[in-house]
């Protein structure tokens, strides 16, 4: 394993003393139990001697090499716990003297059971994956977007007698307002005060954003010239539904006063921007790629195919297809848990299931499909458990 990235962490909460780590780790049910972290075939570990109150002698795989000198157990005793060692020493192939470094156990349990599946009963297929990420809060726009935000002001320049379509900047207060608040700002005239106040509450108060200066804003805009004035925002939704409020479009009349039914076109026009942007900021690559174990939260993907690989590295999450032999597709927004490529540089990437397409009942058949297969394999589970105690 190489290059890890965690996402998004696990809750924890510390274990109380040393005493009651190493008390834990002597334990011999414990031990059997233990694996290193961020290995794909989940490679075992044993303790082979406790040298003093934190130092320790660990065997495991020969082939096995840590990474940045340090090796992360996990186990299970009443919850899932962790044990970070620095390597202090390699006595061997597969043979390290570590020092405890920290110990940390999850606040709550596993809330699903997870399995492995074969790949010919299930595969990943239909990744659609954003091009480019839009981070307003570092104003960082691509210019392929900025270029389709570009062309859509000159198509509908003729729309009113000042159109503007373009990013919203935190410097500006009025705009900064309309990004934070998500609403539209319409004032019918702007020589007349009683049509200042907001319609309902998905609109700006220009006494809200201005206070003792509105009557300064008001008159900057009609010494212009300017009769009415809309500014709606550009929302874009990112694909686990989180709106990200990035851009404007301005209308201003010189002579007349806009309507309702011209704050309408306008949001519509928004809407419209939104989907051009994303029809071009979406790839769609329908490759296969294993899904290395999944559960009804989430699922461990192996990302082989090297275009894919470039875009879930600087992604945030993605749509896919999750196909299980003789059934349809069903599709799922995978939040993106951690990355990491194993020996091979394939992407290993962990997912959890944070959104489905619109398809009725969607969820519902995954969770249909999904339980005979949980309850095999927790059978078999109880099997050899029971199989091993008769054994000892």
């Amino acid at each position: 394993m190489k290059e890890y990235k965690q996402r998004k962490s696990r809750n924890f909460e510390n274990v109380a003393t040393l005493d009651d780590v190493m008390e834990l780790l002597k334990d011999e049910q414990f031990q059997k139990k233990l694996m290193i972290k961020f290995t794909l075939d989940k490679t075992s570990i044993e303790i082979n001697e406790f040298i003093d109150n934190r130092t320790i002698m660990l065997v495991t795989d020969p082939d096995y090499v840590p990474v940045q000198n340090k090796i992360i157990l996990y186990g299970l005793a009443d919850r899932y716990l962790e044990i970070e060692c620095d390597v202090s020493e390699v006595a061997g192939p597969g043979y390290f003297k570590c020092k405890i470094v920290s110990v940390r156990k999850a606040a709550h349990g596993r809330r699903d059971l997870r399995f492995r599946l074969d790949i010919e009963k299930v595969v990943a297929t239909n990744f659609r994956v954003s091009k480019h990420t839009i981070d307003i809060r570092n104003y960082s726009i691509p210019t392929g977007i900025k270029v389709i935000i570009e062309q859509f002001e000159n198509q509908i320049s003729k729309n009113a007698d000042i159109v503007k379509v373009d990013i919203l900047d935190d410097r500006d207060p009025l705009l900064a307002h309309i990004r934070k608040t998500k609403s539209t700002l319409y004032i019918e005239d702007l020589n007349d005060s009683s049509t200042f106040a907001p319609v309902n509450d998905a609109f700006i108060s220009i006494n809200n954003v201005f206070q003792d200066q509105t009557a300064q804003f008001v008159k900057k805009l009609t010494d212009s010239g300017y009769k009415s004035i809309i500014i709606s925002p550009v929302i874009y939704i990112e694909s686990d539904e989180r709106l990200i409020p990035f851009a404007f479009i301005q209308y201003i009349s010189k002579e007349n006063t806009f309507s309702m039914d011209k704050v309408l076109e306008v949001q519509d026009l928004a809407y419209k921007l939104v989907d051009r942007i994303r029809d071009a900021n979406t790839l769609m690559i329908a490759v296969h790629q294993e899904i290395v174990d999944i559960s009804r939260g989430g699922a461990k993907l192996r990302i082989t195919d090297s275009n894919l690989k470039k875009y879930i590295l600087k992604s945030k999450g993605f749509i896919f297809d999750i196909v299980f032999k003789l059934q349809a597709p069903i599709t799922i927004y995978g939040d993106i848990r951690y990355t990491y490529l194993d020996k091979d540089d394939n992407v290993i990437v962990g997912v959890d299931f944070a959104g489905n397409s619109s398809r009725k009942d969607e969820m519902k058949r995954f969770y249909s499909i999904i339980q005979p297969m949980e309850n095999e394999y927790r059978n078999r589970l109880i099997r050899e458990m029971r199989q091993k105690k008769k054994e000892q």
